[in-house]
């Protein structure tokens, strides 16, 4: 601890949800803030043991082993909240953020560098829609076959909660990464605001195509580089239309920044979803913004360019 007692600034870094992760706090010494770094950095592994996919022990697998069987599990309340929200995101969106989606997984490969058959994508699309689903909490029924994932949320919803968690245990000044989801606990304690940049959509690490200033509420992206294939010169990336059951292909990238990081997170999904619609969609919702088509052009409220950038 300083002698005057100064708020010095301390970097957790972690892995939780497959991604880097990282925890930055003001606090007066290093024990202060590694006491309320380790409560959320715990509380992310809490979140990922419940909603990973991956795991088969986790809620999520039971939910979808439920699923599966076209039977009805009832859920606590704080499943419960994620699929209020998600019924919202699905009624917002015209039925385009749908968790019911993850099942088109089984046909895209995105590791393969091939296209799936467009039978066996039309196979799957009889199993996905959550319109499918009868959820009144706490109990959610399925049509046999389906499946849930929350992956387009839990990531988003972890940055808010822990977050929250920082600040009841005491931080004041400080942000949660979440593999590039943020939520700003508060601004640097001079009060000045959180630089974010937003990357290239193509050319990660190199300098940022703009740099937005975050005294609170966080930021999301969402994009088609995270995972993708390129055949015959066309990128397809992961985020597929549920009604179709292919990948969107206008835009390559979108970033939003709101009050929450869940909502930042949905709305620039929503927004790649709704493809050329995505831009008046946003500037609709009064969100601030900013968007990269295929063709390299870049544009919403948190662009100060009308460049155009080059995506190779």
């Amino acid at each position: 601890m300083t002698s005057s007692g100064a708020q010095i600034l301390f970097k957790f870094p972690f892995k939780a949800m497959g991604s880097p992760c990282e925890i930055q706090l003001y606090a007066r010494d290093d024990s202060a803030a590694r006491r309320i770094a380790n409560l959320a950095i715990a509380d992310a592994g809490r979140l990922e043991a419940r909603y990973s996919r991956y795991r088969y022990d986790s809620l999520l697998s039971a939910i979808n082993r439920v699923a599966a069987a076209g039977s009805s599990i009832d859920v606590d309340d704080e499943t419960a909240s994620l699929l209020n929200y998600a019924d919202t995101c699905h009624r917002e969106s015209d039925g385009l953020f749908d968790i019911t989606s993850g099942l088109l997984r089984q046909a895209w490969n995105f590791k393969s560098g091939v296209l799936p058959e467009d039978s066996r994508v039309r196979q799957l699309l009889d199993r996905v829609g959550w319109h499918k689903v009868r959820w009144t909490a706490p109990t959610i029924r399925f049509a046999p076959g389906m499946e849930l994932d929350l992956g387009g949320i839990v990531k988003e919803y972890a940055a808010d909660h822990l977050a929250t968690l920082c600040r009841n245990a005491g931080a004041r000044q400080g942000l949660v990464n979440l593999g590039g989801d943020i939520r700003v606990i508060g601004p640097h304690p001079d009060g000045s605001p959180w630089r974010i940049g937003i990357q290239h959509p193509r050319k990660p690490g190199i300098e940022p195509i703009e740099t937005i200033a975050l005294h609170q509420g966080g930021v999301a992206s969402s994009g088609d580089y995270e995972r993708c294939i390129t055949v015959d010169g066309i990128r397809y990336g992961h985020i597929l239309n549920p009604k179709t059951g292919w990948p969107v292909r206008h835009m390559a990238a979108v970033t939003v920044a709101g009050d929450f990081c869940v909502v930042a997170g949905s709305a620039s999904t929503i927004a790649m979803l709704k493809q050329q619609d995505g831009p008046a969609w946003l500037e609709n919702l009064g969100l601030r913004h900013l968007w990269v088509d295929v063709e390299g052009n870049v544009g919403g409220s948190l662009s100060r360019s009308s460049d155009r950038l080059t995506l190779m």
